[in-house]
């Protein structure tokens, strides 16, 4: 296995969205998948995070990561564009008063269609609509990089930054 430094910025928010985000063009659909396989799962997040080194799904036993999957409180979204997945956004709301956005992201090819604004608009609302105390969410130097202006565009504010060394190698079960 091998590792970077990275910075991991941590946020959150106390209220809904104040702005709003519209579609930004005809055939998207969002749609919750229930008790995805980890197959399904796990083709989801390679699909987005693959460039940008996401790797602790990869490496979680499978039935660890079919445990969380497929948890009742756990909200797994598929945005498709012409029928044709595009990206994917999971809300864990495991914890009382508290949803954390745990993945959130879009194929390379989806990437610049402001899209990704739009799902995490859509999956923002969908968070406050369980009525937490708060939403939170962390991104890391290795994301996207338009991933925490859009956190901060949306009303997120950062709590905590600390650098880590990030495993970009894993060993896949």
């Amino acid at each position: 296995m091998s590792s970077v430094k990275t910075k991991t910025t941590y946020l959150e928010m106390f209220s809904r969205p104040t702005t709003e985000i519209p579609a930004p063009q005809a055939y998207i659909e969002i749609s919750r998948i229930d008790l995805p396989s980890v197959e399904y799962y796990r083709r989801l997040y390679r699909g987005v995070g693959s460039n940008f080194h996401w790797v602790d799904r990869l490496s979680m036993p499978q039935l660890q990561l079919q445990e969380i999957i497929q948890d009742e409180q756990v909200e797994i979204y598929v945005l498709t564009v012409a029928g044709k997945a595009a990206g994917y956004s999971e809300l864990d709301c495991r914890l009382h008063g508290e949803v954390e956005l745990a993945y959130f992201g879009l194929f390379p090819e989806a990437i610049g269609q402001g899209l990704g604004k739009y799902l995490l608009y859509w999956t923002l609302l969908k968070a406050w609509s369980r009525n937490p105390k708060r939403v939170w969410v962390h991104t890391c130097d290795l994301d996207h990089c338009a991933a925490l202006p859009n956190y901060l565009k949306l009303g997120f504010q950062i709590y905590q930054e600390v650098v880590i060394d990030q495993i970009v190698d894993p060993e896949t079960p």
